[in-house]
């Protein structure tokens, strides 16, 4: 159970909460720290520069398709409309 506040006791509670709070003219007068965020994108940019992994038969595949005529069709140039407006070329 809570025990009841004077309203008399708040500037107290205050004057000692804040008696524990450094003041700002404790603080160190040359502090140089440094608070910045040190990244190495150098793994990234290698990464980037390196070709990316193909599938050899995958040119192969799309040729076949193609020339069979699955690939015409309203639904996949529906589909493929949806995918260029949401992705760009």
């Amino acid at each position: 159970m809570l025990e009841k506040i004077n309203n008399n006791q708040i500037p107290d509670i205050l004057k000692e909460s804040s008696a524990m709070q450094p003041s700002p003219s404790d603080a160190p007068k040359n502090d140089q720290a440094d608070a910045s965020v040190h990244v190495s994108y150098d793994f990234l940019i290698e990464q980037a520069k390196q070709p990316p992994q193909e599938d050899p038969d995958a040119v192969q595949r799309a040729r076949q398709l193609l020339l069979s005529g699955q690939l015409d069709c309203p639904e996949n140039n529906r589909a493929a409309a949806e995918k260029i407006v949401k992705f760009g070329i």
